[in-house]
Order: structure tokens, then C-alpha cells, then sequence
């Protein structure tokens, strides 16, 4: 298996890996991956799943597929490598943090968010993979049958769990998301065309996830190093 021995996503994975969708889309990538270019490297697929076992689970951020050009994707919706620019997106994530919490100073130089996958926060792209320089090429129905157990999985759960929908993309999965213990925040998506709209700066929405986990007994994410 591709997690760790004791992660506790393995035995959904060792379910998944069962079926027809996930053995065709395995298939499919290890072709893609012997014929392309493709984003995150190969062994960073799982990345999030890894990172975030399923019992560790606190906050849940849907992204949409990995970042296309070199160096930046590495597994994690919205991170980048160290030493890679921050994307627009990632800037305005890290400035609505800086406002929620009055923090007056530069945004911080890394756009690696594994410390956020350290304090249970999944950052989980429906699509895991990508094309170099082709946003979306892997938009298969394999992903969204992936996506949608992944996504069942984490509703059916018993701990509490916030789910961040940024943007019209993440909003329309708030259907399957039907669990009364769970908190779900939408807000605009944290890109400059949207988020220059409104709907983002000012939404309070990692603020609203801490008071939410506070009251329910589980330690709140530090958002910021």
C-alpha cells in the first residue's frame, strides 16, 4: 500500500483499491506517468492522505487540481515546495489569516503548508494529478468516483470535522456532506478574481473553524507559524 502501515486510511484505500474505477484510474496513471510530464511527482500523489491520517482529521479545504508548472505541486491543494513563489491564491489565504488575526507584518516566505497536514487539516484536490502546463487534463470521472468515496468517508465520520468550500467548484459537494456533527463554511475562492468580488476577504472562515473545534473539545490549528 501506498501509506503507512498504521495510517488510518488504509483500510478505505485497501476498499477502493478494489474497485473497477480505481484499478482503470491506476492504470491510466502509470501510463500518463511514463509518456508525460505530469504534477505532483509520482510519490506525492497520496501526499494529503498520508500527511493526514483519516482519525486526525480536524478541517477539510477543497482545491481542484494540482498546481501545472514545474516545482510548485507536491500533493497538497493550494502548497508549494519550499523556495517556489506563492501563488495568488496562497497570498490571499495567507492575508485573510493575517486579517482574522490582526498579524501587521510580510506574508511568510514558504507556501509549503505541510504544517497544516501535521494539525489534521486535509488538503485534498478532487483531482490529484495534472499535465504539466494543462490545468484539469485530469478531469475524469475516475477521480470524481475517488473524490466522492473519499468524500463519504469523511461525512460518515464521528468526529467532528470542518469543511472549507471555497468557490462554486467546492460548494456543489455540500450535498454529500450531511453529517449534523460537522461544520461547513462556504465562502468565495481565494483566487484574485473571485476573492476581489467579496465573499472572501473578511469571511472570518479559518477563525469560525477554530471556535467550532474549540467547542468541541479538539485543539484549534495554528494557522500561521
Amino acid at each position: 500500500m501506498f501509506l503507512d502501515e498504521n495510517n488510518s486510511w488504509n483500510k478505505v484505500f485497501d476498499d477502493i483499491s478494489k474497485k473497477e474505477y480505481f484499478k482503470k484510474l491506476m492504470s491510466f496513471l502509470e501510463s500518463e506517468y511514463q509518456t508525460k510530464t505530469i504534477y505532483p511527482p509520482k510519490d506525492l500523489i497520496f501526499n494529503a492522505f498520508k500527511l493526514t491520517p483519516l482519525s486526525e482529521v480536524k478541517v477539510v479545504i477543497l482545491g481542484q487540481d494540482p498546481y501545472p508548472n514545474p516545482n510548485q505541486a507536491m500533493g497538497l491543494a493550494f502548497s508549494v515546495n519550499e523556495g517556489i513563489a506563492l501563488p495568488p491564491s496562497l497570498k490571499n489565504i495567507f492575508k485573510e489569516i493575517y486579517l482574522e488575526y490582526g498579524i501587521e507584518k510580510d506574508l511568510p516566505v514558504s507556501g509549503d503548508l505541510s504544517y497544516l497536514a501535521n494539525q489534521g487539516v486535509l488538503l485534498l484536490n478532487p483531482y490529484l494529478t495534472v499535465v504539466a502546463h494543462h490545468p484539469l487534463s485530469h478531469k475524469l470521472k475516475e477521480y470524481d468516483n475517488l473524490f466522492k468515496d473519499i468524500l463519504e468517508t469523511l461525512n460518515n465520520e464521528d468526529h467532528p470535522i470542518v469543511f472549507m468550500l471555497w468557490g462554486n467548484n467546492a460548494k456543489k459537494h455540500h450535498k454529500l456532506l450531511t453529517n449534523s456533527k460537522h461544520l461547513v463554511i462556504e465562502t468565495s475562492h481565494p483566487s484574485p478574481l473571485s476573492s476581489n468580488q467579496g465573499g472572501w476577504f473578511n469571511s472570518n472562515c479559518f477563525k469560525l473553524a477554530n471556535e467550532f473545534l474549540k467547542e468541541n473539545g479538539e485543539k484549534e490549528i495554528k494557522w500561521i507559524l
